[in-house]
């Protein structure tokens, strides 16, 4: 198993490169620079001003040399400055990583107990009234974009019922509180969990119907297992297999969700950076926020596999080999 994660992580490493050159590559096409964004209504300044700047700053070199700079920063454990604010990239991530980490955690949570939870339902009952409706609602669910969901709840729970407010982490004004805290991040955690709730639904629901066809658990069942241990300890557990895959894979879809709706409900999380800094085009802050995003995604792939092997013995001692 040892062997497995290092040759996975070996192979990370040249993905993690390809992404960044990517990103570094379709950043500086970007038309317009820093420098523009943020002087954009100031006409006093002059073009030989600019730049100036530019060359202070590097702007003006070749890409190549721009990227081979960056990762020589990088691998000194230095993720650059901002060009807006001269703040340490490193800080402001650090300041935004933990609202970010507390939105998905809370809706990926309630995705999976949720989702699991009706998909098992959904089969056990299946062919029913309830299989078919929440069938239709998963089908609907699957169609609706994030952004659209979470401006519905605006409307609705923040609006029109005054339940939750509206946007930010906090009431301004008052000090930090858990209850506030949660009160805020219900709709937005809410918008992201519902649509990855309908995608685990749907898969657990297949996935079980699957298994309950299986030869041994018309064994189990014939050898006189009680029905609630059929289904909880061997129909489950099978289930949890192809479930535990589409989990893991949803992160990336988890942050792009985070990007829509932390700019909805202004969330001061990495989406809002992320967002920022394409607006204003400051590169060493979107390059830092790029590169944070996708090494949690290569080591989610790699907890998935882990968790492969914790649900299935048999996958593990077919990776220890």
């Amino acid at each position: 198993m040892l062997i497995y994660v290092l040759r996975r992580l070996a192979i990370s490493i040249p993905l993690l490169i390809g992404i960044t050159l990517i990103v570094f590559l379709l950043a500086n096409l970007m038309p317009g620079d820093a420098l523009l964004a943020m002087m954009a209504d100031d006409t006093s300044i002059t073009k030989e001003a600019l730049e100036q700047q530019r060359d202070r700053l590097g702007l003006n070199d070749p890409m190549p040399v721009q990227y081979f700079r960056w990762v020589g920063n990088l691998l000194r454990g230095n993720l650059g400055y901002s060009l807006i604010t001269n703040q340490s990239v490193g800080s402001a991530i650090a300041e935004r990583i933990l609202p970010t980490l507390e939105l998905m955690g809370v809706a990926l949570a309630f995705g999976i107990i949720v989702g699991v939870t009706l998909g098992v339902v959904s089969a056990l009952k299946q062919y029913s009234l309830l299989d078919y409706s929440l069938t239709v609602v998963g089908f609907a669910g699957l169609s609706v974009p994030v952004f659209f969901l979470g401006m519905l709840f605006i409307y609705i729970f923040a609006l029109k019922l005054r339940w939750f407010p509206s946007s930010g982490m906090r009431t301004a004004g008052e000090p930090f509180s858990l209850i506030d805290n949660l009160k805020h991040l219900i709709l937005p955690a809410l918008a992201i969990g519902s649509l990855r709730l309908v995608t685990f639904m749907r898969y657990t629901r297949n996935s079980m119907v699957d298994v309950l066809r299986s030869d041994y658990l018309v064994t189990a069942r014939a050898k006189g297992l009680h029905s609630r241990t059929v289904i909880m300890v061997h129909a489950f557990r099978n289930t949890l297999i192809p479930v535990v895959t589409v989990i893991g894979l949803s992160l990336p879809t988890l942050l792009v969700g985070a990007v829509y709706i932390e700019t909805i409900f202004q969330w001061p999380g990495m989406g809002m950076l992320f967002i920022r800094a394409i607006n204003q085009r400051d590169n060493p802050m979107l390059m830092g926020v790029v590169l944070v995003s996708s090494i949690a995604v290569l080591a989610s792939n790699l907890l998935i596999d882990v968790a492969y092997a914790a649900v299935d013995p048999r996958i593990r001692d077919s990776k220890g080999h």
